[in-house]
């Protein structure tokens, strides 16, 4: 867990009125079986496999598979610079990420992209640190982390959380590290 408690009120508020915003249909299942930022962050570490959806000039969408680190309360995650997934969000920045463990756990988020490595242009402040671990996850010959890869990091103005049996996946996590 890497939030400080600040980011976890705030990740917390984002959670309590995007499933007080959403449908009676969503509310009366998720509900009762939601959890807490704190209880989150610590069963979403390592790698998250995201299934990330974006969408084409044509307004069509698209979804593929990503890496994802949620750090600080923000799903981060990179794909190759010529990726299409690239392309959609250079020119549209909205994106849903969901990450999804069979029937344990679901992560829905909706919001906008921060390029935190463009190309040619001034990195985001916090990029050193975010660099360092995932270069420390990846190592750091992977890539070339200048030229190859983008990272973006996803700004929620939605976000639910689906976990029927909160026990269970904290007692993973937990048997995990």
């Amino acid at each position: 867990m890497r939030e400080t408690p600040e980011e976890l009120e705030q990740l917390q508020a984002l959670l309590d009125t995007s499933l007080s915003r959403s449908t009676s249909h969503l509310r009366s299942i998720f509900t009762e079986r939601t959890m807490t930022a704190e209880r989150l962050t610590r069963v979403l570490t390592g790698m998250c496999t995201l299934a990330v959806s974006t969408v084409t000039a044509k307004g069509e969408p698209r979804i593929s598979g990503a890496d994802g680190h949620f750090l600080h309360g923000r799903w981060h995650f990179g794909t190759a610079r010529g990726a299409a997934k690239a392309g959609h969000l250079a020119a549209r920045p909205a994106a849903s990420v969901a990450h999804m463990r069979g029937e344990d756990l679901g992560v829905f988020t909706h919001g906008t992209v921060e390029t935190l490595n463009p190309q040619g242009g001034a990195p985001a402040a916090d990029w050193p640190y975010l660099l360092a671990y995932f270069k420390d996850f990846y190592g750091p010959d992977l890539f070339d982390w200048d030229n190859e890869v983008v990272y973006y990091r996803l700004h929620p103005h939605w976000m639910t959380v689906y976990a029927p049996d909160v026990a269970k996946l904290t007692e993973a996590s937990g048997r995990s590290h």
